[in-house]
């Protein structure tokens, strides 16, 4: 009897699939489901993604030689007249002065923190960053024009309680005022005194202002003089930021001359007249939307107009014949970073000291305003949603939206309220060492004061934003996490 051996037509495609199979084997299986436990409810669901991309901070461009790139440090005098050499991580821990050491140094040992080459033109070119961005170590040798870019998170900083005025009836600051001035000093030698400013102070008093700057700091930080200490200059009522303070009347005079013109300043002494051309400003300020050009020179003459039959004024820009009264307005701007939720972190460096210039210049010659700035920006605030929106990552260009950190709690002044404050803060100063030129009667001399040849000739100050700054800057850079 015969049988037939005839295959079934599954038992051969089978058969078939198992032989290309070792061809071109099959793609890998993707990551089995997890577990995921929220409220005490397990759900099957699939894993959690990894880390985004982190939003890079730039910091400006290595100075070139001839000009000295640490500002308010001695030289090592073994060095004799040969340039200073920097390394990396120096140059970031000079510009981030306020962040703790091993912060900076953990970034450096995470691979965090990349160099861009000086021949790339990032204005137009698209997706820089994937191309001309390499790691750098911390004991690289900076080179002029080298430019740095390392994470937002670098200068993320814990949220404190801030200190509040209290208002008092009279003219008389009471303890509590005083102990609070003198929580804000920075800086203080035998010549002047620097504090860092709250938002919201404001700077010269009057009858119906009683907590002004001046009223408390000639009560407070006398330190047994027969008088306090007078402002060399001034910030507005709702910035913050570092304020100079002179203690004697030569040391007054001679910042004054400073910060109204360099050249009033100058003496016979060549180490003075340096310290004075090194004299620089730095502000820091969060702009709604971003400039057309990533950095440049703003020189918009300012002119005063008065509404309201004179009980208010206004600076506009001046019209360019100068038939109005204008003043010269010089500022230098940089933008540290992408823009987030509709908005840019900017550096600011006046070249002149004109009323609510950098607002000015901001909203009206870059049009971008000053979050906070309701004088010179209120259409724009107006349309400017504060809500999560769709941005694009620099790096890969894929969309995200802003989410809330976990644990931060929104004060009211940041980004995240509905009515923030004013994001203008005075970080940086570096001016002349007066106190080296100053006798000990306080009399002016022309070279150095012999007990104080080991002071620098330079003083660099960084001042800690406020708590309402700090929160928007967290809040930028949680998409890092």
């Amino acid at each position: 009897m015969l049988r037939c051996h005839c295959q079934s037509p599954s038992w051969v495609v089978l058969r078939v699939v198992r032989w290309l199979s070792r061809i071109a084997p099959p793609s890998p299986a993707t990551a089995e489901p997890v577990i995921r436990v929220s409220n005490n409810v397990a759900r099957l669901g699939k894993p959690k993604e990894g880390p985004k991309p982190r939003q890079l901070l730039s910091l400006p461009p290595f100075p070139s030689t001839g000009t000295d790139p640490l500002p308010g440090r001695k030289k090592d005098p073994a060095a004799g007249g040969q340039p200073r050499r920097v390394t990396a991580i120096s140059w970031v821990k000079h510009y981030f002065a306020d962040i703790p050491p091993e912060v900076i140094q953990s970034h450096f040992n995470k691979g965090l923190v990349h160099v861009e080459s000086s021949n790339h033109d990032f204005q137009t070119e698209e997706n820089y960053l994937m191309h001309c961005l390499k790691k750098i170590k911390h004991n690289h040798i900076m080179e002029p024009g080298m430019k740095i870019h390392l994470p937002v998170s670098a200068a993320e900083t814990k949220i404190i309680k801030r200190y509040d005025t209290i208002p008092t009836a009279t003219l008389h600051p009471n303890a509590d005022e005083i102990e609070y001035i003198r929580r804000l000093v920075i800086h203080k030698d035998s010549a002047i005194i620097v504090l860092n400013k709250p938002p919201k102070v404001p700077m010269k008093g009057n009858l119906p202002v009683h907590n002004s700057m001046d009223i408390l700091a000639a009560a407070a930080l006398s330190y047994g003089s027969d008088q306090g200490p007078k402002l060399v200059h001034r910030l507005d009522r709702e910035s913050s930021g570092l304020l100079l303070l002179g203690r004697t009347k030569e040391s007054l005079t001679r910042l004054h001359w400073l910060f109204t013109n360099v050249n009033l300043a100058k003496s016979s002494s060549e180490i003075w007249n340096n310290a004075c051309e090194a004299t620089t400003q730095r502000y820091w300020a969060l702009v709604i939307g971003s400039p057309k050009e990533r950095e440049g020179i703003i020189s918009a003459p300012l002119t005063k107009v008065l509404l309201n039959n004179g009980k208010a004024e206004r600076i506009i820009l001046a019209h360019p014949s100068g038939i109005d009264g204008s003043q010269d307005a010089i500022t230098e701007y940089r933008v540290m970073g992408p823009t987030i939720n509709g908005c840019s972190w900017v550096e600011l460096r006046p070249l002149t000291g004109r009323k609510h210039q950098l607002r000015v210049h901001c909203a009206e010659a870059l049009g971008t305003p000053i979050v906070g700035d309701y004088k010179y920006g209120w259409f724009v605030h107006q349309r400017w949603k504060q809500m999560p929106r769709v941005d694009y990552e620099t790096l890969s260009g894929k969309p995200y939206k802003l989410r809330r950190p976990e644990g931060l709690d929104v004060q009211k002044g940041s980004v995240l309220s509905k009515v923030p404050l004013l994001h203008l803060h005075c970080r940086e100063m570096a001016i002349p060492n007066i106190s080296k030129f100053l006798g000990s009667s306080g009399e002016w001399l022309d070279e150095c004061n012999p007990g104080s040849t080991s002071k620098p000739d330079l003083l660099r100050i960084v001042a800690p934003m406020p708590s309402h700054m700090k929160i928007s800057w967290n809040v930028m850079s949680s998409f890092l996490v």
